[in-house]
């Protein structure tokens, strides 16, 4: 199988010839640039140009392609031409992060360095973003609606230019033609409609959202339209060459869901229900919802609202078991993620132990088809490259006494 065809046939349930992998086709299924540098020269590859940070917020490398066939990946990134803060992936230049990693930015990235050492970022003069010192990645501190409170007959949310719809044609293009990858494209509503729209003020954007119900489906009904506008003309550039639909929001901590399901249901649900119902419609795209947490509450609200796949599966918060998600959801939720718990495990533990909890997961998320492998959310900073390796060999071995 090409990889493009292993990933459908996995999302339609179908054989496969292994199971598909996922190292770096999304923003949350990607490494953190110093552990990639480890990881590079762990693997011989040296001479090479820094690691490129391709992803500013979170300090992701860019996965080269030699390095993402050597764990096997079927997937590639969509992403727009700024991929955070406004700044423009050109123009690279040297840089080095806090532990001296030498790394490649953007060159519109200009962090001022702060009395205490932090790294901050400004637009018009205000502090949209922070790294504390010695840190490894950015606070967003930005407003976003659900923390600013717009007045909704004068506000209206951001729709896709033209410029940024002929990259996402040009690009995709290139991928679809230019790979057998499965492309992944992000492109949620203009903020998430819970809690990223909630950003630089998420406790005043909770108590809005319980006491004014009105005001948030009258938010919701404008963000939703503006997502309607950008999903028509982005699948008139990219078309069928996207093969799934990112959407982010997370709903929940480690321990239980942000909000109830009766008020998920009454305001979030059909918000996005909305959106997701045209995209069933006229396109081929399976959706993936990205949520963190301990979400299985709300799971069949989830499934209910149009969403195909379940991303970054994080077995480590509570109810999250494999098992128990297989079990129950197996036959309405393809699960991409749940590998090793990254928390302890995977930072932590010895190859060993991380080859042996990758290949547990693997034959429960695995049974009956419907599961692509990938690492819960980002390999962080602090995993040693020995791990890394010991993960994806899991899947390898896998696949041959699969096979034999």
């Amino acid at each position: 199988m090409t990889s493009r065809e292993r990933v459908l046939a996995a999302l339609e349930r179908r054989p496969v010839d292994r199971v598909p992998v996922d190292f770096g086709g999304t923003r949350q299924s990607g490494i953190a640039a110093a552990a990639y540098h480890r990881l590079r020269a762990h693997l011989g590859l040296h001479g090479r140009r820094p690691v490129r940070v391709f992803d500013l917020f979170q300090m992701l490398a860019e996965v080269e392609p030699d390095v993402a066939e050597r764990f096997g990946a079927d997937c590639v990134g969509l992403y727009r031409p700024e991929v955070a803060f406004g700044l423009r992936n050109e123009g690279w230049k040297p840089w080095r992060l806090f532990d001296g990693t030498p790394v490649e930015v953007p060159g519109g990235f200009a962090p001022e360095t702060e009395p205490n050492g932090d790294l901050v970022l400004r637009r018009n003069g205000e502090v949209i973003a922070r790294m504390p010192r010695d840190g490894f990645y950015f606070d967003r501190m930005e407003k976003y609606p659900g923390a600013l409170h717009p007045e909704l007959e004068r506000w209206e949310p951001p729709r896709l230019d033209g410029a940024t719809l002929e990259h996402y044609h040009r690009q995709a293009e290139a991928l679809f033609t230019g790979t057998d990858k499965a492309i992944v494209a992000p492109l949620g509503p203009p903020y998430e409609l819970f809690f990223g729209l909630g950003q630089g003020g998420f406790e005043q954007w909770m108590l809005t959202l319980a006491t004014e119900p009105d005001y948030v489906r009258a938010l919701y009904a404008k963000l939703v339209d503006a997502w309607l506008d950008n999903l028509h003309a982005f699948h008139a550039a990219v078309g069928d060459r996207v093969q799934v639909l990112q959407i982010c929001d997370d709903f929940g901590t480690q321990r239980a869901p942000f909000l109830s399901e009766r008020l998920f249901r009454e305001l979030v649900q059909p918000a996005y229900a909305r959106g997701l119902a045209w995209v069933h419609t006229h396109t081929r795209w399976k959706v993936m919802l990205h949520s963190d947490g301990a979400i299985f509450p709300l799971l069949p609200a989830i499934v209910e609202m149009g969403v195909d796949i379940l991303n970054p599966v994080q077995i480590n918060a509570a109810g999250m078991e494999p098992r128990r998600l297989k079990d129950t959801f197996g036959d309405r939720l393809v699960f991409w993620g749940g590998a090793c718990d990254p928390q302890r495990t995977l930072a932590f533990g010895t190859p060993a132990e991380v080859r042996r909890e990758a290949r547990a997961n693997l034959e429960v998320f695995s049974r009956g088809g419907g599961y692509v492998f990938a690492p819960v959310h980002n390999i962080q900073a602090n995993v040693p490259p020995e791990n890394i390796v010991a993960l994806f060999e899991a899947v390898r071995e896998f696949a041959g006494a699969a096979a034999g």
